[in-house]
């Protein structure tokens, strides 16, 4: 008998077997309707892994009348493409073709382009799935000949019934009884981060491998946290993930909310990420807090110090004490709107030239104005004078202003 992954074998057949989704499978969801309406667009699945693009791929399949083709775009080239398209138009295909072409994201702008032609006139269908935002990585002309639709993470709620369907099967499989400790279910339905592939996997291995007793097999839920071990996790540092759990810590410090910096930095932790969380401390401690507290950007700076010659697992403490001294310190973002104020007239082009008292004495010994009229401000009372040093152009303007910064 050929082995069949889990995953595979308990993959949904129908609309109401699909797990999660509901604000667009759901009763009267859009993407249902256009389902059950028979009269398929060209589509685009953009989520995380293991949340049913592939298979609301495979049921938009049964209901066509056309051959299905799958291509990963990972391995495959414009000859696969040519080569479906060469079968357009014959016995093979006679009203065209259903394309699942899976991570369009690794396709290039050439490939991409190949599949418009048959796209506009009808003679292709094509379901594209991406993990990353498809407004980033989807060719426009691609983009604007297809409907858009998002596949949320899965909740440990969404994820539960399957994980009970998988049980089942494998008791079918193994032929005995399936015993679980009390929680070992939720946990894997927890554990596994929204993605039923990792919950099925982790099903597998659990039963696979738990020990028989008068026919029972036996699970336990140490067993299972050894299993579903880091399952939650979902990060790409080249991907959406990435940019996301970034914003999401800084966004956090600069909210002043210690528990959810801590959140966002151990997720980034975990996924060995220490530059990403090096840089958003750094950076927060001078965008967001700034002059209301200056030295948080040494204090800071001496705790990634630390961090870096402790390496990691020991560099999440100081990294935490960082974290949380920011999101506690007393906010001010008078020194980022300053310098973003002078950047964008610098950018309009409003310069000017440099006022004379302020050029290099070097221009003095060129056959020029001998004297710079340059105002010494260490000659008068307190070290200051009044003078410009703003060009002429500018001259006025105030880029800095005090913010209040009291707690």
């Amino acid at each position: 008998m050929t082995y069949r992954p889990l995953a595979d074998e308990i993959r949904p057949q129908s609309l109401e077997e699909v797990v999660g989704q509901r604000h667009i499978l759901g009763e009267g969801g859009l993407l249902r309707r256009i389902i059950e309406g028979g009269n398929i667009p060209n589509l685009v699945f953009y989520g995380p892994s293991g949340t049913g693009k592939t298979t609301v791929a495979n049921i938009i399949a049964k209901r066509t009348n056309r051959p299905l083709h799958r291509l990963n775009a990972t391995t495959a080239s414009i000859s696969d493409i040519k080569n479906i398209m060469g079968e357009i138009g014959t016995m093979l295909a006679p009203d065209g073709v259903l394309l699942y072409l899976d991570e369009i994201q690794y396709f290039n702008k050439k490939q991409q382009q190949s599949l418009l032609e048959f796209m506009e006139n009808g003679k292709i269908t094509l379901i594209a799935s991406t993990t990353e935002n498809p407004y980033f990585y989807v060719y426009n002309a691609v983009l604007s000949r297809s409907s858009v639709f998002e596949f949320k993470p899965l909740s440990a709620a969404d994820v539960l019934p399957a994980v009970e369907r998988g049980v089942r099967l494998m008791e079918e499989r193994l032929e005995g009884t399936v015993v679980c400790e009390e929680g070992v279910k939720e946990h894997i339905a927890a554990a596994c981060g929204g993605d039923v592939r990792k919950a099925m996997n982790a099903v597998e291995l659990l039963l696979n491998s738990a020990r028989r007793e008068q026919g029972n097999l036996l699970v336990t839920l140490e067993d299972a946290r050894l299993v579903a071990q880091r399952s939650a996790m979902r990060y790409d540092r080249e991907g959406d993930d990435h940019f996301d759990i970034a914003s999401a810590l800084m966004k956090s410090l600069r909210g002043s909310d210690p528990d959810a910096a801590l959140h966002y930095l151990a997720r980034l932790l975990e996924a060995g990420d220490l530059i990403t969380a090096i840089r958003r401390l750094l950076c927060s401690a001078s965008e967001d807090v700034g002059m209301a507290y200056p030295q948080a950007a040494l204090i800071v700076k001496a705790l990634v110090d630390n961090a870096l010659q402790l390496g990691l697992p020991e560099a999440r403490l100081p990294l935490a004490q960082a974290a949380v001294l920011l999101a506690t310190a007393p906010k001010s973002n008078s020194v980022y709107q300053a310098i973003a104020a002078a950047q964008a007239d610098v950018r309009a082009g409003r310069t000017g030239d440099y006022p004379r008292h302020l050029q290099n004495v070097h221009a003095d010994s060129a056959g020029l104005e001998r004297e710079q009229g340059y105002l010494y401000p260490h000659d008068f009372p307190r070290h200051w004078v009044k003078q410009q040093y703003l060009p002429d152009l500018l001259a006025g303007t105030q880029y800095y202003h005090y913010g209040d910064n009291k707690t």
